[in-house]
C-alpha cells in the first residue's frame, strides 16, 4: 500500500470574508488573464534542466510559480526577471546548473505540480533535499510517485508514510530505466517523471498501470513541452511513454494564457447574460481549458473564436447536461456553478481524482451549494446537480483557489454570498478580485502583479 488517501475538506476559519458582487444587468467585457500556471511550471523545470540558458515571456506570477521559482533556486539555479510586454509582470530568465545544489529545503506550498515536479530533480541534487507542503496539502496523494522514483533510482527517505513531508538524498545523478506507474490519481505523476527523464542517465520507458488516466491534456502539454526543446517523446501505446537520454534545449518560450483561468469569467455571460471575450486564447492549446469551447456550446452558450480572442455570447438559457469532465477535472468547479443555473439536472462523472486535489472538491462544492439552498449530491465518481432557487449565505473557500472563484460566479446571481476567503485566488491568479470587478464594470479588465509583490504575498 502507498498511502494515497483523500483528507476530509476542513473550513478554514478567522479570515475576512469577501462580498460577491451581483452583476447589475448583462456583461459586455474583454478580459486578458495571466499566464497559464501548468505551462509555466513545467518551462521553468525544463529551462532549469536544459543545456542554455532560456527566457519565459509572459509567465504567471502567482503563489505556485513562486514556490516553483523558491525551489529552483534552492537548488542552486539562477533565476531572475526581466521587464516584459504584457499587463501582467515581469519575463523570467533562467540559467541552468548541474549537478544542482543539496543540503537545501524545499517548501512546495499548496502546489502539485512543485510536489510532484521538484521530486525528481532532487535526484540530480548532490546531498539531501527536503521536500515539506503547507499543512493543508501534506493530504495530496505523494505514494505511486515516491515508488516510482525509487523505481528508477532515486534515494527516498519517507519515513515510512508515503507522503510529504521527505528525503531525497541526492547523488548528482539519476539511473532511469523502466518503470510502471499507478497514475490514476494525477497525471502529475507521469508529466513529473517525463519532464526528469532525458536527465536520466538511460532515459525512461514508463508505462501506466491503472484503471484509468486523469486529465490527459496536461501529459500531451508535457510531450509538446519537451519536443519544442528538442526532445522527442515515443508513445507506443495507450499510457506508455519512452524518453531518450540526452540533451533539453535552452530557448525562449512564450506563456499562453491561462484557459482554465479564464473559464470564470466566460461563464459569467451564461448565467447573467450578455457576453464576455478573453483575449490572446490560441489557436491550438493542449491545456484542459481548450475544452470550454465546446462544453459551453453543448451548455447553450454562442462561442467563436475572432481575432484571438474567444468571446462567449448568452444564449436563451443554460441546459442541463451529462458530461465525462476526465480529461478537464479542473473545470469542474465552474461547469458545477453553470448546472445549478441550469434548465434541467445535470452530471458531471470521471472527477473522482479531484477528491486529492487542493480539498475534496467533490464534497465541498456539494456542500457549499447545499448551504445556499441548492440540490446537489455525492457520486462515486462525480456530481449531480438538480437546479433550484439559492439564496445567499458563506461559501467556503477550503484553502482552494477554484472553489474561491466558484463561490464568486455563483454571487453573480444570488445576492448575499459572501466567500471567506478570495484571497486563495491568489494561487494561481492573485489579480482575481479587481479583474472579476473590472468585469462587471465593462471594458478591458486586466491587471498586473509585480515580484515584490509576489514576494511579500
Amino acid at each position: 500500500m502507498t498511502g494515497d488517501g483523500y483528507s476530509q475538506t476542513s473550513k478554514p476559519s478567522g479570515r475576512a470574508s469577501w462580498q460577491a458582487p451581483v452583476a447589475a444587468g448583462p456583461l459586455h467585457a474583454t478580459v486578458t488573464v495571466p499566464g497559464s500556471k501548468s505551462l509555466t511550471n513545467r518551462e521553468l523545470i525544463l529551462a532549469a534542466l536544459a543545456d542554455a540558458p532560456s527566457r519565459l515571456l509572459s509567465p504567471l506570477h502567482s503563489d505556485d510559480s513562486a514556490r516553483m521559482i523558491e525551489a529552483l533556486r534552492a537548488l542552486g539555479v539562477g533565476i531572475e526577471f526581466v521587464e516584459g510586454a504584457g499587463p501582467y509582470g515581469d519575463d523570467i530568465e533562467v540559467t541552468p546548473v548541474w549537478p544542482l545544489r543539496g543540503d537545501t529545503e524545499v517548501d512546495c506550498g499548496q502546489a502539485g505540480t512543485v510536489m510532484r515536479f521538484v521530486a525528481g530533480l532532487g535526484g540530480f541534487a548532490r546531498g539531501d533535499v527536503t521536500l515539506t507542503a503547507h499543512e493543508s496539502a501534506l493530504h495530496r496523494p505523494m505514494g505511486a510517485m515516491i515508488t516510482a522514483l525509487r523505481d528508477v533510482g532515486v534515494d527516498i527517505d519517507d519515513g515510512g508514510h508515503w507522503a510529504l513531508p521527505f528525503i531525497v538524498r541526492g547523488h548528482g545523478h539519476v539511473r532511469g530505466g523502466e518503470v510502471t506507474i499507478d497514475a490514476s490519481a494525477s497525471s502529475q505523476f507521469v508529466s513529473g517523471l517525463l519532464l526528469s527523464a532525458p536527465r536520466f542517465d538511460v532515459g525512461l520507458h514508463l508505462v501506466h498501470a491503472g484503471a484509468r488516466l486523469p486529465s490527459i491534456p496536461h501529459i500531451d502539454m508535457t510531450v509538446e513541452a519537451l519536443a519544442h526543446r528538442g526532445v522527442h517523446v515515443e508513445r507506443p501505446g495507450v499510457g506508455e511513454w519512452i524518453v531518450p537520454a540526452g540533451p533539453i534545449r535552452g530557448k525562449d518560450v512564450s506563456i499562453e494564457p491561462d484557459l482554465s483561468n479564464a473559464a470564470p469569467f466566460l461563464a459569467a455571460a451564461m448565467i447573467v447574460g450578455g457576453s464576455v471575450s478573453v483575449t490572446g486564447w490560441p489557436a491550438h492549446s493542449t491545456q484542459p481549458g481548450a475544452m470550454l469551447t465546446d462544453i459551453l456550446s453543448l451548455m447553450g452558450a454562442r462561442v467563436v473564436r475572432r481575432g484571438g480572442a474567444l468571446t462567449v455570447t448568452a444564449g436563451a438559457g443554460i441546459q442541463g447536461v451529462d458530461l465525462d469532465l476526465s480529461a478537464a477535472g479542473e473545470l469542474t468547479p465552474t461547469i458545477f456553478a453553470l448546472a445549478a443555473f441550469a434548465d434541467s439536472p445535470s452530471t458531471l462523472h470521471g472527477i473522482g481524482h479531484i477528491r486529492g486535489h487542493e480539498t475534496d472538491r467533490i464534497a465541498a462544492l456539494v456542500a457549499e451549494l447545499r448551504g445556499l439552498g441548492g440540490d446537489a449530491e455525492e457520486l462515486p465518481d462525480g456530481i449531480r446537480i438538480t437546479p433550484r432557487p439559492l439564496q445567499g449565505g458563506m461559501w467556503h473557500a477550503y484553502h482552494d483557489h477554484r472553489m474561491a472563484t466558484t463561490g464568486a460566479l455563483i454571487g453573480l446571481a444570488v445576492a448575499g454570498v459572501e466567500v471567506d476567503d478570495i484571497g486563495t485566488t491568489a494561487k494561481t491568479m492573485p489579480e482575481f478580485p479587481q479583474i472579476w470587478q473590472r468585469m462587471l464594470e465593462g471594458g478591458v479588465a486586466e491587471g498586473g502583479v509585480s515580484e515584490e509583490t509576489m514576494r511579500a504575498s
